[in-house]
């Protein structure tokens, strides 16, 4: 039997498959539905800030619940609800359960990380999408947010902290390494954004949302490789991720685990198995007993062809072509 165990947020994980932050993980039935189909982890579905005080409270619509949200006053109380949820997943599942924010302002994280924590939470994911959009910021100041962040929610719990983040930085490897000495647990490679559109007819913006396809996990297998061994915390897949052979080639770059949604929104959670069977064939293979044996085995700084990774053009000899 080949183990297929893996470490990832200090947290042991019976493979390296997790559910990713998405429907799929927002209720206790669907968190144990995740287990019963194999997966070794789930991400539950992100509180958002900008919703909650709407959700908890019930107050669209109002011109009283209006200066109600503006005063922010309900957000003070907490995400009671989704802790709630929190405590019953850790009730009913024996598999990790990571909380996940999705924040637009930086003075909650702190406490809505510190309910999580008391709610059960094994871990804590922070979703952070700083869009620089001020032409007299500088350089670096738009990536000091992550790090800024962090420093706060990192002062508040004790649990391990992982970033889920975008892939457009000045220099991804520079943050990288700041947030992994300002105390990163996990990094996140690479979110998945809804894309702004229009419609022309009525004059209206809106934004439209897809599901990755398994050509998009190139980006994510060469950052992955990059940062393998230059940065002190792990490091997690995702995006375009449809096969077990995609796991391993993310396991081989680098990563201790890989978060799935799209795949399992497409054909279901019943895509794990055959997933965790090939990997298995795979191991049996390459004759390797322990999975995590594997990790970095391919990464930039272990590869015996390292320049592939900084290439990003057309070239007939890295392809072996005549």
């Amino acid at each position: 039997m080949m183990n297929m165990q893996t470490s990832y947020l200090n947290l042991n994980l019976k493979n390296p498959i997790i559910v990713a932050s998405s429907g799929l993980t927002k209720s206790a039935d669907k968190i144990i539905a995740c287990e019963e189909a194999g997966a070794a982890a789930v991400v539950v579905k992100s509180l958002f800030e900008e919703t909650l005080a709407q959700e908890e409270w019930g107050a669209a619509g109002h011109a009283e619940a209006y200066e109600y949200l503006r005063a922010e006053l309900g957000k003070q109380y907490g995400p009671r609800d989704y802790c709630a949820l929190l405590e019953a997943a850790k009730k009913k599942v024996t598999i990790p359960v990571i909380a996940s924010i999705n924040c637009v302002s930086d003075k909650w994280w702190p406490d809505y990380a510190r309910q999580m924590e008391a709610s059960g939470a094994d871990a804590l994911e922070l979703n952070v999408y700083a869009l620089p959009t001020d032409p007299s910021q500088r350089p670096g100041e738009a990536e000091q947010i992550y790090v800024d962040i962090l420093v706060a929610v990192k002062a508040r719990v004790k649990i391990p902290v992982a970033l889920k983040i975008g892939r457009y930085f000045s220099n991804l490897t520079h943050l990288a390494a700041v947030l992994g000495r300002a105390g990163l647990d996990g990094l996140v490679l690479f979110n998945r954004f809804a894309d702004l559109d229009m419609d022309v007819d009525k004059m209206q913006l809106q934004t439209s949302f897809t599901f990755s396809h398994e050509k998009e996990y190139h980006e994510a297998l060469r950052w992955i490789a990059l940062l393998s061994g230059k940065v002190s915390c792990d490091l997690a897949a995702t995006t375009g991720i449809h096969t077990g052979v995609e796991v391993i080639k993310m396991l081989l770059a680098g990563a201790r685990a890989v978060q799935i949604a799209s795949l399992f929104y497409q054909k279901g959670l019943g895509q794990i198995r055959p997933m965790l069977e090939e990997i298995e064939a795979w191991m049996k293979r390459q004759q390797c007993e322990n999975l995590s044996d594997c990790i970095g085995k391919l990464s930039f700084v272990n590869s015996q062809t390292p320049e592939i990774y900084l290439r990003s053009q057309f070239m007939e000899k890295i392809r072996g072509w005549d």
